[in-house]
């Protein structure tokens, strides 16, 4: 039995780094929907739930551990990225704030990260032994922090939210079993990382910031790598939802 999971993307257009960003997160997609579409009575693809697996604990929703622990964070963290661009392209002055090359990469980015968000919902699903209680929860939002009115505050945000991202799938490889998905995973931050290299071009055009200092080490040429406990504290003030992540180092 499959799952079908459909989303809704942007039209967009041109052949140039424009369509590569579309072309490479729907690449992703189509790769992350074959094992998205397998559930419980595909023996190829059942996940073992161990006993962290993500639900209520304590009256907080808790991510787990293991490979449902790290689907959960990626979750989350997709959530999170999925709508901060969808109010982004949803703006009454997106038009007026960003030029047309700038439109088009955060089309891009809102269309890449809600396919994301929705193939971690869709694997999850499938995975879980009681979605109805260990699938987490649609998220809420707090933006206070950013300015809506400003594309340094919006491309600032969006930079953020990248480099952090990155940083967070580098710092879960180590923590996933599965081959499966330690490929998927894989796949999706050589997409995040194109994504904020987009952005810090975007912020700082024709520059060396694309893979920055600050980002790539000098010494050995390695995107950084962080724990969910130095990514979700920062994740966290955008994120109201309560919940913990006690079983994630």
């Amino acid at each position: 039995m499959k799952n079908v999971v459909t989303v809704q993307e942007q039209i967009t257009s041109g052949t140039n780094r424009r369509s590569f960003l579309k072309v490479s997160g729907l690449a992703v997609a189509a790769t992350g929907l074959i094992l998205a579409g397998c559930n419980n009575d595909d023996d190829s693809t059942v996940i073992e739930n161990g006993p962290y697996a993500p639900g209520i604990r304590n009256g907080i929703f808790d991510l787990g551990s293991g490979d449902l622990g790290v689907l959960t964070y990626a979750y989350a963290l997709e959530q999170l990225e999925a709508d901060f661009y969808t109010r982004v392209v949803n703006l009454n002055n997106f038009g007026s704030l960003f030029n047309s090359e700038e439109r088009q990469v955060l089309s891009d980015l809102y269309a890449h990260e809600v396919i994301h968000r929705e193939f971690f919902k869709t694997a999850l699903t499938g995975a879980l032994s009681n979605p109805a209680t260990q699938l987490l929860p649609t998220l809420a939002f707090n933006y206070s922090s950013v300015n809506f009115n400003s594309r340094d505050s919006i491309l600032g945000t969006a930079k953020a939210l990248e480099d952090t991202g990155v940083g967070a799938y580098n710092g879960a490889g180590k923590l996933i079993t599965s081959a499966d998905y330690l490929l998927i995973a894989g796949k999706i931050v050589s997409v995040e990382a194109r994504h904020a290299s987009a952005i810090r071009s975007l912020i700082n055009p024709n520059s060396a910031d694309f893979a920055g200092d600050d980002i790539v080490s000098a010494s050995n040429g390695l995107d950084t790598a962080k724990n969910p406990s130095q990514v979700l504290p920062v994740a966290g003030t955008f994120i109201t939802t309560q919940f913990s992540a006690i079983y994630l180092p």
